[in-house]
């Protein structure tokens, strides 16, 4: 079960990036919405994050029945573990949270039902715990692989994955102007 999380979990990391660079062009205006082949992309994605839940939701609740029996949790020594987690739960909240936000649609174009303050707020969030529970998993995952020399990779993936991640922040940042300030300039 940890190997197809892990396959699952390198699966995700992919369409992520094409997720959040795909997204990122599309709230910058330089992408059109409504794209098949990137819903389709998303569709899938939600599919493997379900699974991955359910995994990481079936080896936590192994770990705390493992702990119960032994009578000794650890808390302190397994801080990373309980991180990922925790981050990974507070992923899934954010995650529908996106989902919710950008659900919907007129046409072919994704529209949006409003992108104020409380939107921008929780998008952000979500790519800071994406942040984190990626950090906080991405060495355990090169591990799982057998990839050796991991600390080369390791400096790659990050590179990559925190230009997404600023990326996509600033797209964000850009749609909330967008939606919020720069209509009513124009109009």
């Amino acid at each position: 079960m940890r190997k197809a999380n892990a396959i699952i979990s390198a699966l995700l990391l992919v369409l992520f990036l094409i997720h959040g660079i795909a997204g990122g062009f599309q709230l910058l205006g330089w992408l059109p919405g409504g794209l098949r082949v990137l819903t389709v992309l998303a569709r899938a994605m939600v599919v493997l994050l379900v699974l991955h839940a359910a995994i990481g939701i079936k080896l936590t609740a192994d770990a705390v029945r493992k702990g119960k029996k032994s009578g000794a949790f650890y808390a302190r020594e397994n801080r990373v573990y309980w991180t990922r987690r925790i981050s990974g739960l507070a992923l899934m909240v954010l995650i529908a949270v996106h989902v919710v936000v950008f659900l919907g649609s007129r046409g072919e174009v994704y529209r949006l039902t409003a992108f104020g303050m409380p939107q921008l707020v929780g998008q952000i969030l979500m790519v800071l715990c994406l942040l984190v529970h990626i950090l906080i998993n991405i060495r355990p995952l090169l591990i799982s692989f057998g990839i050796g020399g991991f600390r080369i990779y390791i400096k790659d993936v990050l590179f990559v994955l925190s230009v997404v991640l600023l990326f996509g922040a600033a797209a964000f940042a850009v749609y909330y102007l967008r939606w919020n300030v720069l209509w009513r300039v124009g109009g």
